[in-house]
């Protein structure tokens, strides 16, 4: 059997760093001022007698703060809502697209006010999958730095008022230009022509913060759709497709389909990643190949000659990679996330040679439309005089355009004399505009998206407006002369697709999906395509890099920063550097050795004759000679969650032939200071504590699937058992429900959508980044992110022990990973109920580890016990302690208040809180089948975390269902792929995980 590789946690574990050790000591032991001493380190602990003093305190205290009865009030309906009834969640179907990232969704709403979003499983684009930052956008209507009514120099105003000036200000203007992210939506496009044929001279200019449009201009003016599961080998230049690139949910299920391996099923596409910084996609590869920005181009025309030129293809990778895309012929699949039209064209001209069934340019994707060339030009007629008026529509070039001080600059200095907002807030473009009309939230608002061509989708507002606001479409028609609104100019729209039947319209508002095309403009000409010739000519000719060379990148979380003020992304930690509140600069550990930078020194990085100063992250995985540091941060108009929240990269990046690149040269220099980096990764060590993550190859589980999981067996008088077979406990017997879940390491791509769906179901607190630092995090479940080192199990053996850890600690400079997403277990043998004083912790007949909250006293004995380290302890009051308002605001409010969910308790100070396996949801579901006088059925009920994954990676059901989609999983992985993590110490989890398979040739890095 093939060996697992050993695998560690983060830097400081790594190193064995002074700090780490101190906080392994101490991890449960910092809540009482008594010093003990533990071998050569100090903890902080409490003798037992000097803690019941104070819990005999504590409990006298809240005994007499309990004889205050607190006063609640309730208003009841005087004309209550027919489809409203309280304590009985609506759902309604509706779209979230934020200028780049779309999802069709579900809109969970309680007494009328949104609290949670969950895929819409009709969607044939996104199929029921959410990404992190859908997931926490139902946060950013109770948002209180929303812009809440119309001004004029950012001072209240009139809605009236505004309206009036802005007409005689436009019909004066000469020359109009609207600027905003992609618009996607076929009426909101028809608003803008009507505007437009009102203001002769409007110019509408798109602009993408992560831009596409090289790979526009590549392809004639079109973005061609990708369809991932129709690829046996996948080639990526650069593309994060499972994290940022085009349409990540859509193509992380796609790509899934072809990686799920099952006794019935032994075969996976081959994923070949060459990138520069470490990203989802490049995480989740067969194969990964670090390289440096300026080595992209050249490693696309070696990939070129090797399919389609028939010359050499480079290094031993790429060579493998060109002769494995022309064996999979129509099989094959080449993308690129550079933004160089040159590498587009050679990318598309392979694809063309394979005929790849996976490219399809006749349904084109719409998600990307910014033509970087035409904003460039905009930009420098507004700086130079030549336009009269210009509207921003949900646009904030002046934070996120490279251009973006230089607009500034034209705007507070009058080089424009009629500028508008509709931004939702004044933002670092809104807040020099004259006039602000701020847009409603996009779930107040009525619209309608096309994704692709052919594939619609409708919103509809599922709250009424919290603030004086209005829907932009509506502004630009009132300005326009037309006396409609836009909910009756939708409608309208709709009839070529419905047609005058209202139950067709009211059809397609219940599933908020459409098939058709009847809505679509034709996509813009941005030019013909490069030829191939061409492309590497201008390749070989392209300026050359110096020195260290800088990659711009962008954070599945915070992303591009227009939802930057959001704590709930601000929180999530990334997924690779497991990092949160703040960007950083990503240097490889050998560049780091040689310049004697440690973790968190503050680096000055220039570059275009400006600086900025970050701490320094050691990434393995970096390509040699290359940084990486990502865009979205650097706010300082967006709320105070967001404001001085890292530094803004975007003017390092260069505008070239009409096209921005997400690469330059930068030069660094140490600054003496330091920065600490709030990271969730290394607060504890499982490090040679197996079986915890396993893996193996493809070629393994094809010869043997039972070889390929190493399970742990005991020692007894009949010679080596499972370890569930010697036990001192009795077992429980599960006589009605027995609640399980299995987590296929296969189809975890690790990119959170989970971590951010149980904190919106559970009401997880935000803490914020020195609470972080301290280890404090609140998250139920995270995802786990194991590097690989080039150490095996066989060392042990030949090289010693000792020499063993000591190479453990010498990390691969271009690991494998791997994602385990990690919860409480839900032991049946649970350790922490076992250690609790007052059975604040107990088992339920259903095997729920079970909190009760009131009765928790907070002696964190059963956090010190949990092998899992995955229970949460209230440290605060999270919710009124002013310490925390900054970055959990939401719970202060009664307007951030109204995202809590009703069927959760909010968790008080002193209290342990942990993964209830959505207990609230399982009751639910129970009583539902109960009034109907039947079991529940099976995929009824779904937790948060189940629900959320794109890639259906967790599943949960009821074991006693020997029809449950879980129980058949369990029944087939048996002995093959499924175990358990920790298994040796017999505390039978219910949680199932399943072995990863590679499709490499050994379980190493590439």
């Amino acid at each position: 059997m093939q060996e697992s590789p050993k695998y560690w946690k983060g830097i400081e574990e790594l190193e064995n760093s002074p700090e780490f050790v101190k906080n392994a000591f101490t991890e449960f032991a910092d809540f009482l001022p008594v010093k003990e001493t533990y071998g050569s380190s100090d903890a902080t602990v409490a003798p037992r007698r000097d803690f019941l003093k104070l819990m005999g305190f504590g409990i006298a205290a809240a005994t007499l703060a309990s004889c205050e009865t607190p006063i609640k009030k309730a208003i009841p309906y005087l004309n209550k809502p027919e489809e409203v009834d309280p304590g009985i969640a609506n759902f309604y179907a509706s779209t979230y697209f934020n200028g780049q990232d779309y999802n069709s969704v579900l809109v969970k709403t309680r007494e009328g006010r949104p609290i949670k979003l969950e895929g819409n499983p009709e969607s044939p684009i996104t199929r029921g999958g959410l990404s992190a930052r859908a997931q926490a956008s139902v946060l950013s209507l109770y948002d209180g730095a929303r812009l809440q009514h119309f001004a004029i120099k950012g001072k209240k105003a009139e809605k009236d008022r505004v309206d009036q000036e802005i007409r005689t200000a436009l019909a004066g203007a000469g020359r109009t230009v609207i600027v905003s992210p992609t618009i996607i939506s076929p009426s909101t496009k028809k608003v803008i022509a009507e505007f437009a044929s009102r203001y002769p001279g409007t110019e509408h200019v798109m602009y993408d913060v992560n831009s596409a449009s090289g790979l526009l201009r590549a392809n004639g003016g079109v973005l061609p759709s990708y369809d991932f599961s129709k690829a046996d080998v996948i080639v990526s230049l650069g593309a994060d497709f499972l994290g940022t690139w085009i349409s990540p949910v859509e193509f992380a299920r796609q790509y899934v389909a072809n990686r799920k391996v099952s006794s019935d099923k032994r075969t996976m596409s081959r994923h070949f990643q060459f990138e520069s910084a470490l990203t989802l996609t490049g995480s989740n590869a067969d194969v990964r190949v670090p390289v440096k920005p300026s080595e992209m181009g050249a490693t696309a025309v070696a990939l070129y000659n090797g399919v389609v030129g028939g010359g050499a293809a480079g290094s031993a990778q790429l060579k493998k990679a060109a002769a494995e895309l022309k064996a999979a012929g129509s099989r094959g699949l080449v993308v690129s996330g550079s933004n160089d039209p040159a590498v587009q064209a050679l990318v598309t001209a392979i694809n063309q040679s394979l005929g790849s069934a996976a490219v399809d340019v006749a349904a084109p994707s719409m998600v990307r439309q910014g033509d970087d060339a035409r904003m460039e030009r905009a930009v420098k007629d507004i700086i130079g005089g030549q336009v009269g008026a210009v509207i921003f529509y949900n646009a904030n070039p002046v934070f996120d355009h490279p251009m973006g001080a230089q607009l500034g600059e034209a705007l507070k200095g009058g080089k424009v004399k009629t500028t508008i907002s509709l931004n939702d807030r004044l933002d670092e473009t809104g807040s020099l505009c004259t006039y602000a009309a701020p847009d409603h939230h996009w779930l107040e608002s009525w619209n309608d998206y096309e994704p692709k061509r052919g594939f619609l989708s409708l919103a509809q507002p599922a709250i009424s407006p919290l603030f004086a606001t209005r829907q932009a479409q509506d502004s630009l028609l009132t300005w326009a002369g037309s006396p409609t609104s836009y909910y009756n100019y939708l409608r309208a729209q709709w009839k070529a697709v419905t047609g005058s039947d209202a139950k067709a319209w009211d059809k397609a508002v219940h599933d908020g999906v459409a098939a058709g095309s009847a809505l679509a403009a034709p996509a813009a000409q941005v030019g013909a395509a490069m030829g191939a010739a061409e492309a590497i000519s201008a390749i070989n000719s392209a300026p050359k890099f110096t020195g260290v060379e800088l990659c711009i990148y962008e954070k599945v979380g915070v992303g591009n920063g227009t939802e930057a003020n959001n704590p709930w992304l601000q929180e999530l930690p990334d997924p690779v550097s497991k990092a949160t509140w703040g960007n950083y600069v990503a240097v490889p550990r050998k560049m780091a050795e040689e310049k004697g930078w440690a973790q968190g020194d503050v680096l000055k990085v220039t570059a275009n004759g400006k600086s900025i100063e970050l701490p320094v992250l050691i990434q393995p995985g970096q390509a040699a000679g290359s940084i990486a540091i990502a865009l979205g941060y650097g706010r300082t108009q967006a709320g105070k969650v967001a404001d001085k929240v890292g530094e803004n990269v975007l003017p390092f990046a260069v505008l070239r032939n009409g096209a921005i690149m997400y690469a330059n040269s930068v030069t660094l220099e140490k600054t003496g200071a330091t920065s600490p980096i709030a990271q969730t990764q290394t607060h504890h060590t499982i490090m040679d504590r197996k079986p915890v993550v396993q893996e193996s190859t493809l070629k393994q589980y094809r010869e043997n699937p039972k070889e390929v999981t190493e399970y742990e067996t005991i020692s007894t008088p009949d010679g080596p058992q499972k370890p569930n077979k010697v036990s001192l406990w009795q077992d429980y017997e599960y006589k009605n429900h027995h609640w399980g879940m299995a987590i296929d390491l296969n189809s975890c791509i690790g990119c959170g959508s989970c971590v951010v769906g149980c904190q919106a179901e559970n009401n997880v607190a935000v803490v914020g980044k020195q609470e972080v630092i301290n280890r404090r995090e609140m998250h139920w479940m995270r995802i786990d992110r194991y590097y690989s080192s080039d150490a095996s199990k066989a060392d042990f053996e030949t090289k010693g022990k000792l020499d063993t850890y000591a190479a453990m600690e010498d990390p691969s400079e271009n690991p494998s990973v791997i994602f385990q997403p990690m919860m409480c277990q839900h032991c049946n043998h649970a350790p922490c109920e076992t250690v609790c004083p007052v059975l604040a912790t107990t088992h339920s007949s259903e095997g729920l580890n079970q909190m009760t909250y009131n009765r928790c006293v907070g002696t964190r004995y059963c956090a010190n016990n949990c092998p899992y380290k995955v229970r949460r302890f209230n440290w605060f009051s999270y919710y009124s302690n002013e310490k925390f308002e900054a970055v959990n605001g939401h719970m202060f409010t009664d307007l951030g208040r109204m995202v809590l969910n009703p069927d959760v308790t909010v968790r008080a100070r002193g209290v342990m809180e942990k993964c209830s396996l959505c207990v609230q949801r399982i009751q639910l579901g129970k009583l539902e089948a109960k009034k109907q006088k039947r079991r529940p059925k099976d995929g009824e009920i779904v937790s948060a975390c189940a629900q959320s994954c794109p890639t259906q990676a967790i599943v949960f059901g009821d074991m006693r269902d020997p029809e449950s989609r879980l129980s058949k999983l369990l029944r087939r992985e048996d002995g093959e792929r499924a175990f358990h993590v920790l298994d040796a110490i017999n505390v039978q989890p219910n949680m199932t995980y399943l072995t990863k398979i590679r499709n490499t040739e050994e379980v190493r890095n590439a």
